[in-house]
């Protein structure tokens, strides 16, 4: 009995059951054993598709059944296997045994193996003409089609797996994605850059200001964090161990809220370099971006969030403190306390942590969102960069970068503060707004501080990643994982 829209998941899920004990019953199994399969990749066969129908050589393919059309004594339909899709043409004067038990137990979504030769339809459709068939995996539940769909984005989300099977677009995205960290990486390569991997589970955070996911270590009975940066600490470390260039592509963690641009887990690339410049830095993160995006799509020219930007063109380096001071009538530098917030309340920013640090990074973050960039920008406050280098012209700025494209950041670089007691020093003022009940704010690693009495050379640091691809991609960050954290149904 065809399956058809008036059926509940739960009858068609029945009925397959029972085919699946009839393929038994017939002497075949429903789950196939792994050295079953003897055949190639779809798309390998169609490359050399000409040459196969001439030989009419036997060969063998595999993959999901997508379509079944029956016409008569005779059933065609469409086998895939992630590399091609092929079409199958099974005729009753074959085997009435073969042809007859496919049409009893064989539904769309079920896994075949089947053995023939090629021939070209009247219609010119390149097809196998079947020989045999056998079960290698029964589908229980039917792919959805129009009365069995994917109804809406948490739909999609929750069954990724389905929503990549039917849409095309969807698996070219993700190998899109897949490209994006290929070309990161070869770019590193290619600069003399070492990969490596650092500690995901830390004593402290340290490398970014965020809420942590706490944990227990029950071999060592010790409450542990997932780290919130690519092992930034661990990576200069190394830098003072005699490694001049090192990165790291892995997977980061932060308990915070949700956004188009922000997720709980997610994957950044980090990078230090000994020994280069400020200004050598930033031209390497903008010809990293442009070979991203000459790479990976094709042009350096996007717009998005109702910007037009040119990834290709200028970068301007825009003055954080006389931009907020342009924008909001506030010098950050200057100001007290109670006029930072009365600001914020007058522009309606909305902030967590009522303390000076937070108060000067929430009025930045309403500037930068009327910015479309490409630009860079530069002279951050010391006290929203507690990793980076004091600036010469004035000891209350830093050695700070971040591109800014499309009125969001796009990545922060630092020339990595190297001395231990300015470390120390800012380290305490970290744990004295910990102690304050600011959850963001940096842990303090001593550990770290006594490296650095050991010495580190001047270092340029950076990190970037899947913010910026989603934001060249044209989508939430959240469409841009493969498998999103979802909230559990009620």
């Amino acid at each position: 009995m065809p399956e058809d829209a008036s059926q509940t998941l739960e009858e068609i899920r029945a009925e397959r059951l029972k085919k699946r004990e009839l393929l038994e019953e017939r002497g075949m199994l429903a789950y196939q054993p792994h050295t079953s399969y003897q055949g190639d990749a779809i798309a390998t066969f169609l490359d050399n598709f000409e040459a196969l129908e001439k030989g009419q050589d036997e060969v063998t393919i595999a993959g999901r059944v997508m379509a079944i059309r029956e016409h008569g004594g005779s059933v065609f339909f469409d086998v895939f296997d992630g590399t091609g899709q092929l079409q199958a043409y099974l005729k009753r004067d074959m085997s009435e045994e073969l042809f007859s038990l496919f049409k009893e137990t064989v539904d769309r979504g079920d896994f075949l193996e089947v053995s023939g030769t090629f021939f070209t339809t009247k219609q010119g459709q390149q097809s196998v003409l079947v020989s045999e068939w056998s079960m290698l995996a029964k589908s229980l539940l039917p792919i959805p089609t129009a009365w069995f769909g994917l109804k809406d984005d948490d739909e999609r989300h929750r069954k990724r797996y389905l929503d990549l099977l039917l849409r095309e677009e969807a698996r070219d995205f993700f190998k899109k994605k897949a490209l994006f960290w290929e070309t990161m990486r070869h770019f590193m390569w290619k600069r003399g850059f070492l990969e490596v991997d650092t500690p995901t589970l830390e004593l402290t955070t340290g490398g970014a200001e965020a809420r942590p996911f706490k944990t227990h270590h029950n071999d060592f009975d010790i409450d542990v964090y997932l780290r919130i940066s690519v092992g930034e600490l661990w990576q200069k470390r190394l830098v003072a161990a005699g490694f001049p260039r090192t990165f790291e592509i892995g997977r980061v963690y932060r308990n915070e809220g949700s956004s188009p641009e922000h997720l709980q887990e997610f994957t950044n690339m980090e990078f230090y370099a000994a020994y280069m410049n400020f200004d050598d830095g930033k031209k390497l993160i903008r010809e990293l971006y442009i070979t991203l995006a000459e790479k990976v799509f094709g042009t350096t020219k996007f717009e998005r969030k109702g910007f037009t930007f040119d990834l290709a063109g200028e970068w301007r380096d825009i003055d954080y403190v006389s931009t907020v001071k342009k924008m909001t009538g506030v010098d950050v530098l200057e100001a007290s306390d109670e006029e930072l917030q009365a600001t914020l309340k007058e522009l309606g920013v909305s902030y967590e942590g009522a303390n000076r640090e937070r108060m000067t990074d929430s009025l930045w973050k309403y500037c930068r969102k009327q910015i479309g960039g490409p630009a860079f920008l530069v002279n951050h406050p010391q006290i929203v960069a507690p990793l980076s280098k004091v600036h010469t012209d004035d000891p209350r700025l830093t050695f700070t970068t971040q591109p800014i494209i499309a009125g969001s950041e796009m990545g922060r670089a630092h020339a990595e503060l190297n001395d231990p007691i300015d470390q120390r020093k800012r380290f305490m003022k970290q744990q004295k707004l910990l102690e304050a009940g600011d959850e963001e704010a940096m842990m303090p690693d001593w550990d770290f501080v006594e490296m650095l009495e050991y010495g580190m050379p001047p270092t340029f640091g950076f990190g970037c990643g899947e913010r910026f691809f989603s934001l060249l991609a044209g989508v939430t960050i959240r469409e841009a994982q493969l498998f999103p954290l979802m909230k559990p149904r009620p």
